[in-house]
């Protein structure tokens, strides 16, 4: 363990139990923040990956024609599972 986080530990054992449940909630806030900024990482390469694919762009005709498909598929699953 490092001298800072045995520092930590020191000062949390002389706060009362509310103030140690806020330090909780702002580490989980800290890592949560974290957490989204290396998902929008993944997200902007991936992102850049795709663009640089060079595709077509999809017309709002085959957007709307997969969302039809996409329901009645689960139309037909909510029926064969009954």
């Amino acid at each position: 363990m490092t001298a800072i986080e045995l520092q930590l530990l020191e000062r949390l054992k002389q706060l009362p139990p509310a103030r140690v449940a806020e330090v909780v909630d702002y580490v989980e806030f800290l890592a949560s923040r974290e957490e989204r900024k290396l998902a929008a990482a993944r997200l902007g390469d991936q992102l850049a990956r795709l663009d640089a694919l060079n595709l077509p762009a999809v017309s709002d005709e085959e957007v709307e024609a997969e969302v039809q498909a996409s329901r009645q598929a689960r139309r037909n699953e909510g029926i064969a599972g009954a």
